[in-house]
């Protein structure tokens, strides 16, 4: 994940960066969902960064810059590969929209190639789920992706964080945003196996 932690101190200055262009389009834009700051990482609801982070650092792609007010990277997955866009919005995870539409425009992303990877509550813990299009399910960084998207109809890699044995809002709220509880070994199994999942979604073969 070294890709993206060696901006991760910039978090501030690239949540006020601008759209410029990446040079070229690519085949799929993936989009990782959570927070930028120390002070949610590790945490269920950033889930989402840390798989695309590890799939970027396992393709070899450059060091992630300041653009469409996120981190991005972009290159081949391998010699024979699909071009990938990764983005991690900077915007908080309610206002991802605002990163990841401006990237698909400049990219010239259709919408059935644009990936979300988000945490899913309604999933099992290590469970990891592909679909294309679908509900929202309250998640918030869906909301705001379909809203400045357009439509629903993109791809999302679903990666299991549990539910608590509640449906008080702010008891949801604080799982989600907690630090996990299983080992680390647990949730490293679980970021791998979703990143694997986004592998055989775009038919990425890692980088040699």
């Amino acid at each position: 994940m070294g890709v993206f932690r060696r901006e991760a101190a910039q978090a501030k200055e690239a949540r006020q960066g601008g759209g410029r262009g990446s040079g070229g389009k690519v085949d799929w834009l993936i989009v990782g969902l959570g927070n930028p700051g120390g002070e949610y990482a590790r945490t269920r609801h950033n889930v989402g960064f840390e798989v695309a982070a590890l799939a970027a650092e396992r393709w070899g792609l450059p060091r992630a810059k300041k653009r469409y007010a996120g981190l991005y990277t972009d290159g081949r997955t391998g010699p024979a590969g699909p071009r990938v866009g990764v983005l991690l919005p900077q915007t908080y995870m309610n206002d991802s929209g605002r990163s990841a539409g401006p990237a698909r425009g400049a990219l010239g992303v259709d919408l059935d190639r644009v990936v979300a990877i988000h945490d899913e509550i309604d999933l099992p813990f290590g469970r990891v789920e592909a679909r294309l299009g679908g509900g929202l399910a309250g998640h918030n960084g869906l909301k705001s992706l379909k809203r400045e998207l357009g439509s629903a109809d993109f791809h999302r890699i679903r990666v299991g964080v549990g539910r608590p044995d509640s449906t008080d809002p702010e008891i949801v709220s604080a799982h989600v945003l907690g630090r996990f509880r299983e080992s680390g070994d647990e949730v490293g199994a679980l970021v791998e196996g979703a990143a694997d999942e986004l592998e055989r979604l775009i038919g990425a073969a890692p980088a040699l």
